[in-house]
């Protein structure tokens, strides 16, 4: 049995097993293979076939009504081309390449033809400047950059030997780059140089901290080329599906529901690009393309049931979110319009899919899951270092699961004490009640979610303390009804600065100009810090605070000692900083 037939045996198993959680968990097992390659072995494999080749691979539509239709022997095709020229334009196996475009057809294209050729991709999101660049050149050792013209200029500010490559839509912003428009006449035809070994790095993806820089995650072409499996398998997806997942490229999660999942079931991936949110103009487009199964994190489903579901004639069958708990409403609304049941899902950016609500279980409201089939999920008491029923969630490495990425990339402390003690400790907090039903608790650690995004307080408050008023400063999430938290800072201000509007509205302004538009600081308030005997800032006294503070009590007021320990001030106060 060859690799194709090995995978696809084991796909072909879950998808049997799909509604029946109890089996699969017993009889799945992971392929283990000692040479793979995803673009090649499997997705080259499903366009070869008469059968297959044909069907809708991926479709991106725009807000204009214009569409990219590709079929899964196109771009097969395609990415046969686009790794020959990179390959004749001097890249090879094991280069790293930042890859910084959009959802656009390039980026699929890109992602394929870079695993068949063997280098190393490093996804980053368009929003990031150059000092987030200079840290990706600098930490993930790239030598290599694609970018759009709207954004190839970031990179002139960025120092070391990096090798542009632009996706230019007209006129070449930057002449002296590569221009992927000259992948096109290129032949169609690749041969890799080598077997692609199992083990071979494939992707670096950055994920926040909170006391140091964002962590280096390293995958293989194994990691989550097999490893999605879980994924596929909490969705439910299936050949034939039309799946909308709501991501940005450059995160994890793109990676998981619009590229590995989707393809490893032979599914079509649709993605819809629009400037803002229509929740009516989305559901029209589900409609249009029959999508039978949907992704988006909270803050969509939240901004989506202010709508009128019904809206949606068709609604998809398949339904699923992950970020953050979903709040019991939401998850009614839905099923209550849809007739569908929305199925949480816990994963990292350092793994699949972990611990989910699968198709045929009873969905607890507010409980992640039971743990996914290939993975040995325990939680650990962090006070003792045994499992336990409250504690840490972990993975048990005796059973290495495939998904599980292989380090912190160039960073073996981190990785060591990552997999101390025979599990892998993912930093994240949960329950498990009598039914092995897992509730999420929270991050045993300051990084905190706002809509999507997880954020560093460390790195937001790098750049607040470059301000000259600013002494000391400390980010902690304020509640919004809208995106679960939104960045509020504390400020100690430098002698000579007065606690006023004016120096409010210089420091949220400095912010805004320096850091990307998700990390942005959305509060700020003029106090002491609360500090540890040793002059460690006590963020879990703000937190707690502020949380009193914007929670109502029985009168609609704030309650608890949080409310009202000062004056806040909020980006919207301010004309210019309101959007």
């Amino acid at each position: 049995m060859n690799v194709t037939e090995e995978f696809r045996e084991a796909r072909d198993r879950l998808l049997s097993l799909r509604h029946d959680y109890d089996a699969a968990r017993t009889e799945f097992t992971w392929p283990r293979f000692e040479h793979f390659n995803f673009a090649l072995d499997w997705f080259d494999a499903i366009a070869a076939d008469p059968d297959r080749g044909g069907r809708p691979a991926l479709i991106i539509t725009e807000q204009d009504g214009t569409a990219t239709r590709r079929s899964f022997a196109e771009l097969s095709r395609r990415s046969d081309q686009v790794a020959a020229w990179l390959r004749n334009i001097g890249m090879r196996r094991g280069d790293r390449m930042i890859l910084m475009l959009g959802n656009q057809v390039e980026l699929w294209e890109l992602m394929l033809a870079g695993i068949k050729l063997g280098i190393v991709l490093i996804p980053t999101t368009t929003l990031m400047g150059p000092n987030d660049l200079q840290d990706r050149v600098d930490r993930g050792g790239a030598t290599w950059a694609t970018a759009a013209s709207a954004d190839i200029g970031k990179f002139a500010a960025v120092t070391g030997s990096v090798n542009l490559i632009e996706v230019a839509a007209a006129e070449p912003a930057n002449p002296a780059a590569h221009q992927y428009s000259h992948s096109s006449a290129e032949k169609t035809i690749f041969a890799p140089d080598a077997p692609t070994l199992a083990d071979e790095t494939l992707l670096l993806y950055f994920t926040s901290g909170t006391t140091s820089k964002a962590k280096l995650v390293e995958h293989t072409h194994t990691s989550y080329p097999v490893g999605h499996l879980s994924t596929m398998y909490w969705i439910g997806l299936e050949p034939g599906d039309v799946h909308l997942n709501v991501a940005s490229p450059g995160w994890g999660k793109h990676a998981w529901s619009n590229f590995f999942a989707p393809w490893i079931a032979e599914a079509c991936v649709f993605v819809y690009n629009y400037q803002r949110f229509d929740a009516h103009a989305l559901m029209e487009q589900m409609a249009a393309e029959h999508v039978t199964s949907f992704c988006a994190p909270p803050t969509v489903w939240r901004m989506l049931i202010q709508a009128d579901l019904t809206h949606l004639k068709t609604p998809p069958t398949k339904v699923v979110s992950a970020g953050e708990p979903l709040n019991p409403e939401v998850i009614e609304h839905v099923r209550r319009n849809w007739g569908q049941t929305i199925r949480d899902g816990f994963g990292q950016t350092e793994s699949t899919v972990q611990i989910a609500n699968t198709p045929g279980q009873p969905v607890r409201s507010g409980a992640m899951g039971k743990p996914l089939p290939g993975y040995d999920v325990v939680l650990v008491d962090p006070a003792t270092g045994l499992e336990a029923d409250d504690g840490e969630i972990c993975l048990r490495l005796d059973s290495r699961p495939a998904g599980l990425m292989k380090s912190y990339f160039q960073d073996p402390e981190k990785t060591t004490e990552a997999f101390r003690g025979g599990y892998y400790h993912s930093g994240d907090m949960a329950s498990r009640d009598a039914d092995g039903i897992i509730t999420y608790v929270g991050r045993d650690d300051d990084v905190f979610k706002s809509s999507d995004y997880r954020l560093s307080p460390f790195e937001l408050e790098s750049v607040l303390i470059e301000h000259p008023a600013v002494a000391e400063a400390a980010v902690v999430p304020s509640p919004d009804a809208l995106k679960l938290a939104v960045p509020k800072a504390f400020i100690v201000l430098a002698k000579g600065h007065e606690p006023n509007p004016e120096t409010a509205e210089a420091i949220l302004r400095y912010a805004r100009e320096h850091l990307a538009p998700f990390k942005r600081i959305r509060r700020l308030e003029f106090a002491d810090l609360p500090k540890t005997i040793s002059g460690k800032i006590r963020r879990v006294e703000l937190r707690d605070a502020e949380l009193a503070r914007h929670t109502p009590d029985s009168s609609g007021n704030g309650a608890g000692t949080g409310a009202g320990t000062g004056t806040e001030y909020a980006d919207t106060d301010f004309p210019g900083l309101k959007n």
